[in-house]
């Protein structure tokens, strides 16, 4: 059993596409097998898989389709070498409709399969959007971290990911008291009305179910969400985690953390191009800053979350600051 095997699973989602998800996950592997830690990295995006190819497999011979139909009894057993020393790699299925939807009982399988991988870090990549399947994959996982840039179309999308995920939890949890369920979605995003904010929906819970406030609220505070700003170009990119902090504080009463940066590099889209993931890792590359220091940051949370042994000190609650230069 390693030493992580209770936190384990990290999820990277976002809601947008073209944010560098998979970059980032690929990334961020990387940086936790140079730190000497066993990883496999999960193409998560069911429905169009891409990983693979960013590892330089151009036809894997197994995938996540072949544990869905019951072809492989462990998932495990379709875990694929990588040329990263340190990286595996459990490929989506992209060639399959109904890999995209999977039953209930075959995504609960696959998540229990997940914790039961042995190695330190499960890293998953998720699809674009806020289906049910990618929300549940989310929440699943103890480490949850949401991916976006400096743009404003990817903050809107980064929170209304956030929102949607915060909701999917919290009508799973009270999925058998109608009238708090009710109330989620009339006033969630799966509802016709937006809510103003978290507290007005704990009110009108408070009043309709007080026996269901505490609980609500308790589930709510334990709830984490991480950040990570990708593509950072300058100072006002930078800004952008703050900004869904913020906002997630203000209207979901949500405590989210920002887990870190990293820069804009053209050397990531030579890699994906070229298929060489090491060109991710060059030791004057700057995003390997960012990854680097993320996967450090992991290390120490991992070690303070739930089934962890103790707190980690209280400087190292702090982000990672990485400078950056204005471009023109």
């Amino acid at each position: 059993m390693t030493a992580f095997s209770h936190f384990k699973l990290w999820s990277i989602g976002g809601g947008k596409g073209g944010v560098g998800k998979s970059v980032f996950t690929l990334g961020l592997g990387i940086a936790l097998a140079r730190l000497g830690k066993r990883v496999i990295l999960v193409d998560g995006d069911l429905g169009g898989a891409n990983l693979h190819t960013m590892v330089g497999l151009r036809y894997p011979p197994h995938t996540l389709e072949d544990f869905l139909l019951k072809k492989a009894p462990r998932l495990q057993d379709l875990v694929l070498d990588t040329p990263i020393a340190g990286v595996g790699l459990l490929c989506g299925a992209d060639d399959m409709l109904g890999a995209a939807n999977p039953t209930y009982f075959q995504k609960i399988r696959l998540l229990r399969e997940l914790e039961t991988l042995p190695v330190d870090f499960v890293l998953i990549d998720l699809g674009a959007g806020t289906s049910f399947n990618t929300l549940d994959l989310f929440n699943h996982s103890p480490g949850r971290i949401a991916v976006f840039t400096g743009l404003s179309t990817s903050l809107q999308n980064a929170y209304g990911f956030i929102k949607c995920a915060l909701f999917r939890k919290l009508s799973r949890e009270f999925s058998r008291q109608i009238e708090v369920l009710q109330l989620l979605y009339e006033e969630s995003a799966f509802g016709d009305r937006t809510t103003a904010c978290m507290d007005d929906l704990l009110k009108k819970i408070r009043r309709a179910a007080p026996e269901q406030w505490f609980r609500l609220a308790k589930v709510i505070k334990s709830y984490q969400v991480y950040l990570v700003t990708n593509m950072v170009k300058n100072d006002q990119d930078m800004m952008s985690a703050e900004i869904i902090r913020s906002v997630c504080e203000d209207f979901l009463n949500l405590h989210t953390e920002v887990l870190g940066h990293v820069l804009h590099d053209p050397i990531a889209e030579v890699a994906i191009n070229q298929m060489v993931p090491s060109l991710l890792y060059e030791r004057q590359n700057r995003l390997a800053t960012g990854f680097t220091s993320i996967a450090k940051r992991i290390l120490r949370l991992s070690r303070r979350l739930p089934g962890s042994k103790g707190p980690a000190r209280k400087e190292e609650e702090q982000a990672p600051v990485v400078e950056v230069r204005r471009e023109a």
